[in-house]
């Protein structure tokens, strides 16, 4: 009999793992369950009066391998595209004006040290405060860290405050407060490891590497890539290089069972009855792994149960290029909580991809909510529509009404990495050791970017596939010593 894996969720990491177990083990029986209509996840493109709207993630990075090489696996190579490379990174807020963020600063430090000398973002003590960071010490305890005391104990309050936390609340749309600086951003915590200051860290890698520091500054643009046709067309690439009637909607499981050397997923709707299969991946939110995985492991499903998520919602507006008195000389600007605006951040879609807006206008992103203001995403869509309006319009120098406009809530998508999550992760997976026929994919443990997501589903298939040799090879020895 074939060997049957059960996948529960059809986000990217879930079709990842469809696709990846396919295509080591054609013999393989894979069947994947989504609870919803659509495959996809959050990721979806919308086409709407001219303009392709991204509902979520609308690139990925490439120093990440894996999205790239999925899209060259399924065909998706002609079709990849880099940012415009006339862009000029992003702006920061800064008592209310939007300012260049310097000229090679990452996220979290600089690879140059003058553009961070002249910006106007940082006051005269707030740069000599942030060059001091070279004569901090190292930390000795190695305690988890929350990103907000890692940046302030290195750099000071006002770098923290004007540059860190607009960037990485872009990111994660998170409370730095709370989000622990291993378990998001480790490379730095290796850099002040190694090299004692992060700032001696970035310009020893800029040296080793041989390259120029980006010109720009905030994410690495040069590094990303999007999709001719929108984001949706690797969703829908993966979902076609599966088999004819693997992939099931709106079968929402409800729980999971071991049955002796294999597994059984209860539907949610008990009417539907039940599936057996020899291995399962559970691809789906932290929240609805941990109630499905109860009666397997009481432990990972408590681990998995306190992952904490955040909401936002994405405004997508649309204007002619003469509405707006703003020359729009970056990809976008993030907005520091410090500044008391309402928005998280806006990106300017059409200014970073080709083929996102008719020839003379301007769409853009415009982000609401996070972990600091989720309470503003109990406002109606209506009410979002006029504040997004009313914040770029003050912001941008827009005039008059947009020519599209559209809403798109994401809600509970993004994990919270709190402090701590690395040794949950850990937890987990001396737990998963348990079960070699049991894996977990997508963004809760490991990465929350598009690739993030791809690694995981190819990390849980291989896994069952380790787990089903392994089973097949105790077979045939088994079988082989009967004989005898």
């Amino acid at each position: 009999m074939r060997r049957r894996v059960a996948i529960v969720g059809g986000g990217v990491s879930g079709l990842a793992a469809a696709h990846q177990l396919i295509k080591q083990d054609p013999t393989l029986d894979v069947q994947l369950y989504e609870a919803g209509p659509r495959v996809g996840g959050v990721i979806q493109t919308v086409r709407k009066d001219g303009f392709l709207i991204e509902g979520a993630a609308d690139n990925f990075i490439t120093s990440i391998p894996g999205g790239i090489e999925l899209c060259e696996d399924l065909g998706l190579a002609d079709d990849l595209i880099g940012t415009n490379p006339d862009g000029r990174g992003a702006d920061v807020l800064s008592n209310g004006r939007l300012e260049p963020i310097p000229s090679g600063f990452m996220v979290m430090a600089p690879s140059r040290i003058w553009p961070l000398l002249s910006t106007r973002i940082l006051s005269p003590w707030g740069k000599l405060r942030s060059g001091l960071e070279v004569f901090v010490p190292r930390k000795k305890v190695t305690e988890d860290e929350s990103l907000k005391s890692f940046v302030c104990r290195r750099f000071g309050k006002e770098l923290f405050e004007r540059l860190v936390q607009p960037l990485v609340g872009g990111i994660y749309t998170a409370d730095p407060n709370r989000l622990s600086v291993a378990a998001t951003m480790p490379r730095f915590l290796e850099m002040e490891r190694e090299h004692g200051s992060l700032i001696r860290g970035m310009l020893a890698g800029r040296k080793a590497s041989g390259k120029r520091a980006e010109k720009a500054g905030g994410a690495r643009y040069s590094q990303f890539m999007s999709l001719r046709g929108g984001m949706s067309k690797l969703i829908n690439a993966l979902h076609d290089s599966l088999p004819e009637g693997s992939v099931h909607l709106n079968a929402a499981i409800g729980s999971i069972h071991r049955r002796g050397q294999r597994w059984r997923l209860r539907m949610k709707d008990p009417s539907v009855g039940s599936v057996d299969a020899d291995a399962v991946i559970v691809a789906a939110p932290a929240g609805h792994a941990s109630s499905m995985l109860t009666h397997v492991d009481a432990a990972i499903a408590e681990d998995l149960g306190g992952i904490e998520y955040a909401s936002c919602a994405v405004v997508s507006l649309a204007f002619r290029r003469d509405q707006i008195g703003h020359p729009l000389g970056s990809f976008g600007f993030v907005v520091p909580q410090i500044e008391d605006h309402l928005i998280l951040s806006c990106s300017f879609s059409s200014e970073k991809y080709e083929g996102r807006a008719p020839e003379g206008t301007v769409l853009m992103r415009v982000f609401i909510g996070g972990a600091c203001q989720g309470g503003l995403l109990r406002l109606p869509d209506k009410e979002l529509l006029e504040l997004a309006r009313w914040e770029v319009a003050k912001l941008l120098d827009v005039s008059g009404e947009p020519l599209m406009q559209h809403i798109t809530r994401q809600t509970h998508a993004m994990p919270q990495y709190h402090v701590g999550h690395r040794a949950r992760v850990e937890r987990i997976d001396e737990r998963l050791q348990n079960y070699p026929s049991l894996a977990l994919a997508g963004n809760a443990l490991n990465g929350v970017g598009v690739p993030g997501c791809i690694d995981s589903g190819q990390k849980a298939a291989r896994r069952i596939l380790e787990a089903i040799d392994a089973t097949d090879d105790s077979k045939s020895l088994s079988d082989e010593l009967s004989v005898c």
